[in-house]
């Protein structure tokens, strides 16, 4: 925007007081004159008094090119009119800013606990899915979903009148193995050896006596004395009697070839084969009633009285929730400072609960490059559910003897990092970058950059300029705030806010810092 300024001739030694332009704190004016009909800047212009000569022009001021007044000139004028005008009062003001209220804690030495936290899925400690072992009807179911069983508790019978027949059965199989190897075992191989020992003897003694009579008739026959037919009749009675000699040898033999031991053997093996099946036989009659192995509550029962699930099939799910797992995939490197028997916390509807680590998985999950870990908690009231999210904090290891400071002292540097601001004994806030290590909860560790006993602030700093003044007020207590309820609520600002309001005018005018 171009401001064309026009005076009227002016006659000589006339004082110049404005030429038709805005003033600034009647400190500068932009003074114009006329040069061959047109106007020319004038970038010294004459002080209010200046005179003009009898030529009518100001001397001393070289012309613009003859065009309109530029506005560079005016605004550069402007702009040194304004910072030469606020110099004086700057420095009023940087005198008599009031020092900036600040909380601070002192920086100390001790202990501080390497917390790994994540999220993770509950999970019952222990669980069981009753099935059945053999496929029959279901007679009965006895518990319901919610219900709470003991070990051995009976859940589920099962139509078994078929099986328990085929147990009778067996049974009777394997009192009669029994009864043979009694029998056995009484001597008998024994007896049937001396009762063909002496079969044997007889029919010897026999075939003797057949051969003598035999042989005695034949003589006589040769002699005459005796009819040929007599003859054939003692050779017919000798070969009866070897017959018989001969069957007595076999059979004494063939109880020699079979020794006691063997028989008894034997008879133990029926035994051992009969009693496997009635046993057998018996087990699954015991399969058509069904118990809990384990104590807990039914969280599902999928089958109903008629229905015929088959063998191996889930009849009713348990699962024990007294204590639960918390089962969280953690970064590689934040879960290699992790051992079992670590403690850890839960985050529950009543609070934190308190357990510890009771397994750290060997191996890295692919899929997420992350490490399994559980943590185990007491469950009182079950209140904690299976299948719920929840939040674990694992205390990875402890540090000793280390700088701790509030969290709420760290602030955010211009170059990216983290910052502190140490108040030292005169009261001066002096900007101080650090090195965090762990953090747990309002606490964190500081590697270097600090030393303790130093005070850093905690609250107030916020926006405070390095080597500012500050003035160190002490935390309010319960009975402060209480007090302060029904005042006037400017009375409870904060010390960051306080800093941020104008301070109070000093005698000469000067307003606070903007």
């Amino acid at each position: 925007m171009h401001h064309s300024a026009s005076i009227s001739s002016q006659p000589v030694g006339q004082t110049i007081v404005s030429c038709g332009l805005p003033s600034i704190h009647m400190l500068t004016a932009t003074a114009c004159a006329p040069w061959s009909g047109r106007f020319a800047c004038l970038p010294n212009p004459p002080s209010i008094g200046q005179t003009t000569k009898n030529d009518g022009l100001l001397h001393g001021v070289t012309p613009c090119r003859p065009k309109a007044c530029s506005t560079a000139p005016l605004l550069a004028l402007l702009t040194a009119s304004l910072l030469f005008s606020g110099c004086g009062k700057k420095g009023e003001e940087k005198e008599t800013e009031a020092p900036t209220p600040v909380l601070v804690e002192t920086a100390v030495r001790g202990a501080i606990d390497h917390m790994v936290a994540a999220d993770a899925i509950l999970y019952p400690i222990n669980q069981a899915n009753v099935t059945s072992k053999i496929s029959a009807p279901v007679r009965r179911v006895l518990v319901n979903r919610g219900d709470h069983v003991r070990a051995g508790q009976l859940l589920v019978e099962l139509e078994s009148a078929d099986l328990a027949a085929s147990a009778r059965e067996s049974r009777s199989q394997y009192e009669q193995a029994q009864a043979a190897y009694r029998i056995l075992t009484g001597a008998t191989v024994q007896d049937d050896q001396t009762k063909a020992q002496a079969d044997v003897e007889a029919a010897r003694q026999a075939l003797e006596a057949a051969k003598k009579v035999y042989e005695s008739r034949v003589a006589l026959v040769r002699e005459g004395a005796l009819a040929q037919k007599l003859a054939d009749d003692a050779k017919v009675a000798m070969v009866q009697a070897q017959s018989q000699f001969d069957t007595a040898q076999r059979h004494l033999e063939g109880l020699n070839q079979v020794s006691r031991r063997q028989a008894i053997l034997s008879a133990e093996a029926q035994v051992g084969a009969g009693k496997s099946h009635y046993e057998n036989a018996a087990l699954q009659v015991a399969y058509a009633e069904v118990h809990s192995p384990i104590g807990g509550v039914v969280a599902d029962r999928p089958v109903y009285p008629g229905e015929m699930p088959a063998a191996g099939s889930p009849l009713v799910s348990i699962v024990d929730i007294s204590q639960v797992v918390a089962r969280a995939n953690i970064p590689v490197k934040e879960a290699a400072a992790i051992r079992v028997g670590r403690p850890a916390r839960i985050a529950g509807p009543d609070g934190d609960l308190a357990g510890k680590v009771t397994v750290v998985s060997p191996t890295v999950d692919p899929s997420t490059t992350t490490i399994e870990v559980w943590v185990q908690v007491p469950n009182p009231g079950e209140r904690l559910k299976p299948g719920a999210s929840v939040r674990v904090s694992i205390i990875a290891e402890t540090i000793q003897n280390t700088i701790v400071i509030p969290a709420a002292a760290l602030l955010n540097s211009d170059d990216g990092g983290v910052k502190v601001m140490v108040v030292t004994p005169d009261s001066v806030a002096h900007e101080r970058k650090v090195s965090v290590g762990v953090r747990q909860g309002e606490r964190v560790e500081i590697l270097s950059g600090l030393q303790d006993g130093e005070h850093v602030v905690t609250s107030g700093g916020l926006g405070l300029d390095d080597k500012a003044k500050v003035t160190i007020q002490q935390p309010q207590t319960d009975e402060d705030e209480d007090e302060d309820e029904g005042g006037d609520a400017d009375s409870g600002a904060k010390p960051d806010a306080a800093k941020g309001s104008p301070s109070k005018p000093s005698p000469s005018g000067a307003q606070g810092k903007k």
